[in-house]
């Protein structure tokens, strides 16, 4: 049976998808592509009809968490205030909701250290996505030319304070690693120290 161009779009859409909450929950080296064909309710063999191989699924698995963080970052600019909307930011970003749920964050806090050992689909789209996001932060950043080196400053921060909340096994010690990040972070940009926290759920 052939299938039309939308129906084999909307297969890739549902592969991908799959994918990228699997890398997300276990890493790209543990993304199986026999577990994802038979969780969109297809066969191994139909894979090669959407991908020429495991690495271009694991690229267009980080392209996608890319473009989820994108959209979740945009919904920061509702508020017009660039300070309270770079308060919003950093507390969104910093939070125990993010380090709790890496399947719906931000895949530079959880890619980093596994991207350098993956294929070059993987690290281009990795590549692409850090620009993206240093230019969705910089466009709500107040001043000129100077605003992407802040916004890539200011992303390299946030990750690996969650990055490093993570990794520690103390909970005591993963919860002021980001109450002091957020703190230190607001303190050095002139924002107000203390706002609440806000998940990644909305």
């Amino acid at each position: 049976m052939r299938y039309s161009e939308d129906h084999k779009a909307e297969t890739r859409d549902r592969v991908v998808k799959a994918a990228a909450n699997a890398m997300r929950r276990l890493g790209p080296d543990r993304v199986s592509v026999a577990e994802i064909m038979s969780e969109v309710g297809l066969t191994h063999g139909g894979f090669y009809a959407h991908f020429k191989s495991k690495d271009a699924l694991v690229g267009a698995a980080v392209e996608a968490a890319f473009a989820q963080s994108r959209w979740r970052l945009g919904k920061l600019a509702l508020n017009d205030d660039p300070q309270i909307l770079l308060a919003g930011l950093v507390d969104f970003y910093v939070s125990a909701d993010h380090r709790d749920h890496p399947e719906r964050g931000c895949p530079i806090a959880l890619l980093s250290s596994d991207i350098p050992r993956q294929g070059l689909p993987a690290r281009e789209a990795f590549d692409a996505g850090v620009h993206g996001l240093i230019e969705v932060i910089a466009t709500r950043l107040p001043g000129g030319e100077e605003r992407l080196g802040l916004a890539g400053s200011l992303l390299a921060e946030m990750a690996g304070a969650v990055a490093l909340s993570r990794a520690v096994s103390d909970p005591e010690l993963s919860d002021r690693l980001l109450a002091e990040s957020r703190r230190r972070i607001k303190a050095r940009m002139g924002l107000t120290p203390s706002s609440p926290e806000q998940g990644l759920s909305q």
